[in-house]
């Protein structure tokens, strides 16, 4: 009788014991599968999804895969022209100091250069909407456009998650054990 409550609760343990490491390995793949990707890495993975998505044949695809990625990196070329983007660069001190209020000449300025950008987005759409028609259905690159979008959308969704995250969690960080209300 004592052997078998002994032999039960060594089981018990050994089954608790399983679950918890079991349970620690799933954590640490889900860590895992977060990982970033470079530009490039990000870039091939929109490819595929494209290719998966319209259903390219290998020759289809092997014409598609250059033209694309020529036309993403003009695109994002040119979404990034003229703009300052020196926020990440910005030191806590640099945030706490207030923007200055922009001039009418600074504001009129960063209009027409949005509407140059605009024109420039444009024509690259134009030119490569006559490459990809060489290998493509009218139907094939607006749903490419479709799938496009939907991946921005996603992206930009991920990035204010992300974004959100982090300053929950810096304003954590810099709390003290006396900060804490009681």
């Amino acid at each position: 009788m004592m052997r078998t409550k002994f032999f039960l609760m060594v089981l018990a343990a050994i089954v608790m014991g399983s679950q918890v490491t079991l349970f620690a390995q799933e954590k640490k793949e889900t860590k895992s599968e977060r990982r970033q990707f470079n530009k490039e890495q990000m870039l091939e993975i929109q490819c595929n999804q494209i290719i998966k998505g319209l259903a390219l044949d290998d020759a289809t695809a092997a014409k598609f895969i250059p033209v694309y990625k020529q036309y993403m990196e003009e695109m994002q070329a040119t979404r990034h022209m003229g703009v300052c983007r020196n926020v990440a660069n910005r030191t806590a001190a640099d945030k706490q100091i207030p923007k200055p209020v922009p001039t009418d000449a600074e504001v009129e300025q960063a209009i027409k250069a949005r509407f140059a950008q605009s024109r420039k987005i444009l024509d690259i759409r134009e030119e490569y909407y006559n490459e990809f028609r060489k290998f493509l259905s009218p139907k094939q690159i607006q749903k490419m456009y479709n799938m496009e979008k939907h991946n921005g959308d996603k992206f930009r969704k991920e990035m204010k998650k992300r974004q959100g995250m982090k300053k929950q969690h810096d304003g954590r960080r810099h709390m003290s054990q006396g900060d804490v209300k009681k």
